[in-house]
């Protein structure tokens, strides 16, 4: 027989938890420019790399296409996210910030430091850096 689930043994759970309390920080800040968490995160790929395709943007956000798609459409909607077709290849589109987008993402980025400076006098600036590493190294072995 099993022995009964203890939440406090639980990977997943402590994570998810974790996101949601940490989300709600940053999703607070971001509220006052109009962005939500998860966009900011997508323009920030862009402005850092541009010309992405859609698999590239998904793979390097550690998201499934269709939940991309959903994510981009508002984007795309608001003109913050531009797609245009390759030069080597027209099914295959490229994604950018448009200006409004690069506009939209300096006000957020205002936003986002203030949610990182929250976090941070918190949990801690070292403690933060140490979980930003293990979190990325759980990605990149994945």
């Amino acid at each position: 027989m099993n022995r009964p689930l203890s939440y406090d043994e639980c990977n997943c759970f402590a994570l998810r938890q974790a996101a949601r309390f940490v989300t709600q920080i940053y999703e607070r800040h971001m509220a006052q420019v109009g962005v939500t968490a998860a966009q900011f995160t997508i323009l920030a790929k862009l402005a850092r790399t541009p010309d992405l395709t859609m698999m590239d943007l998904a793979d390097s956000m550690v998201m499934d296409r269709t939940t991309l798609v959903r994510a981009l459409k508002p984007m795309q909607r608001d003109g913050w996210v531009v797609a245009e077709a390759s030069e080597h290849d027209g099914r295959t589109y490229l994604f950018n910030l448009s200006k409004s987008g690069e506009q939209v993402f300096d006000q957020a980025a205002i936003a986002w430091r203030e949610a990182q400076d929250e976090f941070e006098s918190k949990f801690g600036k070292a403690r933060a850096k140490a979980l930003r590493s293990e979190l990325f190294d759980v990605t990149a072995e994945g």
